[in-house]
């Protein structure tokens, strides 16, 4: 089956007999036992609801996984996952960073005795060297949070098995429409389902796709223990936007590529950061393991005071947090998204008060250019 086929039509649902096309939304905590032993599968909303279900299904099918677990947020499903490690452990994960999962890693797994490398992940030889004896996992995002860096995934997998170590990777940014790392190796998939699974700014998720029954049932028992489980209602919501995720997917990826052309030539912009162009260095990584180049860039301008006149001047384009829904959103990430990352760390990467991030939205390209051309006019 068509993956565009699999958002609409992915879960066959068998809850209930009422032929209602819409998934029902069962807005219950508990449910009745039949008999003293036995279950109608269903006993408390935590371990399992009726209508999250029918979500995981779809989302486990669309990255081709044996499970999925839908949980409050990403941050929630990132918290879930490091929960496989112990005191002691140590990973390896992409120097280029979302800010809340450093913000995580830094503050509370290393508080909890896991130590971390980070690393240029898309550079072999970097991981290489900074594999040790403790060494559990490799956790890579691509492309990266706002820096848009690729790391082969076949390759990672390769030293991930080599070393006995968990390839983990953060696929929120090309979503399972346009690349799937279970098939390229990875262990375990990490989605932001806020973004654009859900992909209308209206919901909060998060979820982590399993290759393995053992990984299942290792994170289904966190899972079940913690808690973060995600509610019905956000459970519907995802499912909803996930029946228009292919074709929002295509239009998204259509205007970033036109957009990033524009940007080039803009005498103001001077550095222009899309995988889909073919001066990335990855661009090749990126034809060879995904169907797409996705909505997200970066652009850097002239000056610190260019930025903040574009993000006090835009008009239809949103100066807001997150990514992925129908409305191009512009960040500044390092008051934002990467605002608790070090300076240093910041400047290293180059997030500085230059650098500007693009969700670029379903609307029509002429009208978000058209926006940006005047605010960034003098």
């Amino acid at each position: 089956m068509d993956i565009s086929t699999l958002c609409i039509h992915g879960s066959k649902d068998h809850t209930h007999n009422t032929g209602a096309v819409s998934v029902p939304i069962y807005q219950s905590a508990t449910f009745v036992h039949p008999a003293v032993g036995m279950s109608t599968g269903y006993d408390y909303s935590r371990l399992q609801n009726p209508t999250r279900e029918q979500l995981e299904r779809i989302v486990a099918r669309l990255e081709n996984g044996i499970d999925a677990m839908a949980f409050s947020t990403g941050m929630a499903a990132v918290a879930a996952m490091m929960e496989l490690f112990k005191p002691g452990d140590h990973l390896l994960v992409s120097d280029d960073l979302y800010g809340g999962t450093h913000r995580l890693f830094a503050h509370i797994s290393m508080k909890n005795g896991l130590t971390f490398d980070y690393v240029d992940t898309s550079d072999r030889e970097a991981i290489l060297k900074h594999i040790r004896k403790e060494t559990k996992a490799l956790f890579i995002e691509t492309p990266t949070n706002p820096m848009m860096k690729v790391t082969d995934i076949q390759e990672a997998a390769a030293i991930a098995r080599e070393h006995g170590l968990l390839l983990a990777v953060d696929n929120t940014f090309l979503t399972p429409y346009l690349q799937n790392p279970l098939d390229l190796g990875a262990d375990i998939v990490l989605h932001s389902g806020t973004k654009y699974l859900s992909g209308h700014n209206d919901t909060l998720a998060g979820f982590l796709v399993v290759a393995s029954q053992e990984l299942s049932e290792k994170l289904r028992f966190i899972y079940k223990t913690t808690g973060a489980c995600l509610a019905p209602m956000d459970s519907w919501l995802m499912i909803r936007g996930i029946k228009t995720l292919a074709i929002r997917m295509e239009k998204h990826q259509e205007n970033a590529m036109a957009l990033a052309q524009w940007l080039l030539t803009h005498p103001k912009v001077k550095d222009v950061y899309y995988v889909g162009l073919p001066n990335h260095p990855s661009y090749e990584v990126s034809k060879k393991q995904a169907r797409g180049f996705g909505g997200m860039l970066s652009f850097k301008v002239d000056s610190e005071a260019t930025a903040k006149r574009l993000l006090e001047k835009v008009e239809l384009v949103m100066y807001a947090e997150s990514l992925g829904g129908v409305e191009t959103l512009i960040t500044y990430p390092m008051l934002q998204t990467h605002a608790d990352v070090p300076q240093e760390v910041r400047q290293a990467m180059g997030i500085d008060e230059r650098l500007l991030r693009l969700s670029v939205g379903i609307e029509s390209v002429d009208d978000i250019i058209a926006d940006l051309d005047q605010a960034l006019a003098d």
